[in-house]
């Protein structure tokens, strides 16, 4: 096949003769190619779906745990180092309502910010 290819590019008198002689209907192709396509399980976005109902208690009471540290730290951030201990606060809060405690989560965090603008803006005066 590309022997045949290299006569009719040889034959070719001008370059429209020589794009002609290339041209290939869509029905016959002059290549052969191997494609392949990468196949692979889908993925599973749903992380409780396989999960025993214990596990989820587990993950509820981990979450309050984490809920009511960030909201006693958050507490302890207006008296004691208001920006480091209202910006972990937060961070734990953040956690808190990611684990399922999404109430004691919103108020750590809400304390915390109140912590940590309080430590930025109004301390320094004193």
């Amino acid at each position: 096949m590309v022997e045949d290819d290299y006569d009719e590019i040889q034959d070719a008198e001008d370059v429209d003769d020589f794009y002609h002689a290339r041209k290939v209907d869509d029905n016959h192709h002059d290549f052969h190619e191997e494609t392949a396509a990468e196949i692979a399980t889908p993925v599973n976005m749903n992380h409780y779906e396989d999960t025993d109902e214990n596990d989820r208690d587990d993950v509820n009471t981990g979450g309050r745990v984490i809920g009511w540290a960030a909201l006693a730290l958050s507490i302890i951030s207006l008296f004691v180092l208001p920006v480091i201990l209202g910006a972990a606060a937060v961070i734990l809060g953040f956690v808190a309502r990611h684990k399922g405690a999404g109430t004691l989560g919103a108020w750590s965090i809400g304390i915390g910010v109140v912590s940590i603008i309080i430590g930025i803006f109004v301390l320094p005066f004193f």
